[in-house]
């Protein structure tokens, strides 16, 4: 694989050990919950987490249905490391979200949590190509990101970079304009932090 920049789970490499704690502060737990129910998993699905981070997603998914095959995909060895040592039975990959290293047609389900507002907008365009490509037929993704409101335009720097992609229903026209069709967006407001929207989408024929 080659070596690249890429934005760690807490936008600095020194604060990953903190990521868990920040995920069952801020309710994330709920989300992936949510998450969790809409992909309506069954037994013998094939399912990719992408950004799967310290494998808080992956490990949620473990323990409501151990009869499912779990790969979890992330860019950074140390959260993969810390992945490792919470779930059982999945397979973790070090790699990129644009460089997915899986055939066409792998996975029933493609997830990916609070990862795309860190990348790029042509990263997220290429990520949306490779879920597409690595999909079943009849494959679904589910995404959750940040909602931001028109006032991230004019916030501090760090955050105004990575959320202007996001404002208003911005993520789900990207995701339909990459050739998906996008049920309406649920959303839930973390007890720290902004406002999270859950997408599903599946690729068009």
């Amino acid at each position: 694989m080659s070596e690249r920049d890429y934005v760690p789970a807490m936008g600095k490499h020194h604060l990953t050990p903190l990521y868990d704690l920040v995920h069952h502060l801020s309710g994330l737990r709920r989300v992936h919950l949510e998450m969790i129910k809409l992909a309506e998993l069954r037994g013998g699905h094939r399912v990719l987490d992408v950004g799967c981070g310290t494998g808080n997603l992956l490990r949620s998914i473990e323990k409501r249905h151990p009869d499912v095959d779990l790969t979890g995909l992330d860019p950074d060895p140390k959260a993969l490391a810390v992945a490792a040592r919470k779930v059982r039975r999945a397979t973790l990959d070090r790699g990129f979200a644009q460089e997915l290293p899986y055939p066409d047609g792998s996975f029933d389900r493609v997830f990916s949590s609070l990862m795309l507002h860190h990348l790029d907008s042509p990263v997220k365009d290429t990520l949306l190509a490779e879920v597409r490509r690595v999909l079943k037929p009849g494959g679904l993704l589910v995404l959750a990101d940040a909602v931001a409101g028109h006032h991230h335009n004019h916030g501090p720097g760090r955050m105004r970079k990575m959320l202007h992609d996001n404002v208003g229903d911005a993520v789900s026209r990207r995701i339909a304009a990459a050739g998906y069709t996008v049920e309406p967006t649920r959303t839930i407001k973390l007890r720290i932090g902004p406002q999270i929207g859950i997408e599903l989408a599946k690729p068009t024929s």
